[in-house]
């Protein structure tokens, strides 16, 4: 098999338009045999960095015959094990969610705090999701999905996102994960917010179910506004965050809506997402203490999350210096996105180069121990993240903020209007005071967009859409550089 390459695919792949998404031929003994050359692929356990789909080679393939050949025509090199590359000897500054290295003076922090992001991949064998039967759970009886493995790298990367604004709320941009250290139980209360289990706030399972709402089957791949959508409703019940989280719509943040929502004093519609303050247990068991502390505060702790789309078929070079700006602001959570169909997380860049964490890797799902303790190694990336070339994102994108305070944000809407000035750099979305005359009055204690809304943000964001591409080939051949600017002369 072609030797791995540093940045995460091995040397030969074919590229993105050879490639051809199917099912994972997975075989006994847990590992996935690659009739590529013959190879044959590490236990899934590995941890990859790639998550794209190689096809074999016709004589290989022919070799094989009949459906055995159609079965081994295609399949997932997640589980490889790579020799990763290190960071590039460069003068260039390396960017982390609003944090400053140089790769000469700085490399050993730039890895530790790499490490500190928690990090979801794909995960097998927990318990089952539900749906549709695919095959029943003998644990639990249940039916759906034990695996994510080839549909859920969205997913993972929304968890990443959001688990990013949990650790600033709940640990400080400055905290650290260092192996065989004890963390805090504010530490373990986040992480087993994601654990794959029903009963955890932002778990795949939460994520798949409530995505049935927003049209969403389980087991279909998501866009990064959908996620987000997702995401929002899932945040109501986290009382223990006591989160406000604000999805931009039309590529527009307008700032009095924002402080409508953090200034709520948390009025809210529902009894799920204001619970009685002489309640003892949060959902999960997590303590109250915080939720009743923040609850008289002026300001509810903002998650900031735009879905935009910044060219048709590929990202208009005029975004990228804006994108690049957005990983400088120290209200940075990151962005989720990806090429098609494959999604990653990404955190910082280096000259022209995304730096990200790959979800496409596939592990044991994790269980608390006999003691009651989390293995927590899992959901560290321990070894040099990977980066690809700006120019290869694919334009449906959803960018990440998180204001803890009123301070922080009246910081971020300065930070926004000055990079808007700049010379030669184009704004991903418009900040406005006041909602425009032309919006549809908003419901800020809404928390379900109505389904034309829904409909019409998922056409326009999730890059899978067969529509949009119709729309984005005609735009093309008029001479459009990018919906919402004058046609190319």
């Amino acid at each position: 098999m072609a030797a791995p390459s540093a940045r995460g695919k091995p040397r030969g792949a074919p590229n993105r338009d050879e490639r051809r998404r199917q099912p994972t031929a997975a075989e006994p003994g847990g590992e996935l045999r690659s009739h590529w050359a013959g190879a044959v692929l590490a236990p899934a356990a590995a941890q990859g960095c790639a998550g794209a789909y190689v096809s074999v080679g016709t004589a290989t393939a022919a070799a094989l015959g009949g459906a055995a050949a159609m079965d081994a025509a295609t399949l997932t090199y997640d589980t490889l094990r790579f020799e990763y590359e290190d960071f590039p000897e460069t003068k260039e500054p390396v960017w982390i969610l609003g944090r400053k290295y140089s790769v000469f003076t700085e490399k050993e922090e730039i890895l530790l705090d790499v490490t500190s992001r928690l990090w979801f991949t794909y995960r097998k064998n927990f318990p089952a999701i539900g749906g549709r039967c695919i095959r029943r759970d003998p644990r639990t009886g249940g039916t759906g999905p034990t695996s994510d493995t080839g549909w859920g790298c969205m997913l993972r990367c929304g968890q990443m996102i959001f688990a990013q604004a949990l650790v600033c709320r709940h640990l400080g941009r400055d905290w650290r994960w260092i192996k065989g250290k004890r963390q805090t139980d504010n530490y373990f209360n986040v992480l087993n917010a994601f654990i794959d289990k029903k009963d955890s706030y932002y778990s795949i399972h939460q994520i798949a179910q409530m995505g049935v709402g927003e049209g969403k089957s389980i087991g279909q791949w998501y866009g990064p506004n959908t996620v987000a959508q997702v995401l929002k409703k899932l945040a109501t019940f986290d009382t223990w965050s006591s989160l406000a989280v604000h999805i931009a719509m039309d590529n527009t943040v307008v700032m009095e809506e924002i402080r409508r929502l953090c200034q709520s004093n948390f009025l809210c519609a529902g009894a799920a997402a204001c619970p009685a303050v002489e309640s003892d247990v949060l959902y999960n068991g997590y303590p109250e203490e915080a939720g009743v502390r923040d609850r008289l505060s002026l300001w509810k702790p903002l998650v900031l999350l735009i879905p935009l789309r910044l060219g048709l078929t590929e990202i208009n070079e005029a975004y990228i210096e804006t994108l690049k700006h957005c990983f400088m602001m120290p209200q940075s959570l990151g962005v989720i996105g990806g090429k098609p169909n494959s999604a990653h997380y990404f955190i910082g860049y280096v000259g022209e180069e995304l730096i990200y964490l790959d979800p496409h890797t596939t592990q044991p799902a994790v269980e608390p121990s006999d003691s009651g303790c989390l293995p927590d190694e899992s959901f560290h990336c321990q070894h040099p993240p990977c980066r690809m070339s700006i120019a290869e994102l694919d334009p449906s994108i959803a960018v990440g903020f998180f204001c803890n305070t009123e301070e922080d944000f009246n910081n971020w809407c300065q930070q926004i209007k000055k990079l808007s000035l700049v010379r030669g750099v184009l704004p991903m979305f418009e900040l406005v005071e006041r909602q425009p005359s032309h919006f549809s009055n908003p419901d800020v204690l809404n928390l379900t967009p109505d389904s034309s809304d829904a409909d019409r943000l998922e056409r326009f964001f999730d890059s899978e859409d067969e529509d949009f591409e119709i729309i984005a080939n005609l735009f093309t051949r008029l001479g459009f550089v990018h919906l919402g600017l004058e046609p190319v002369s």
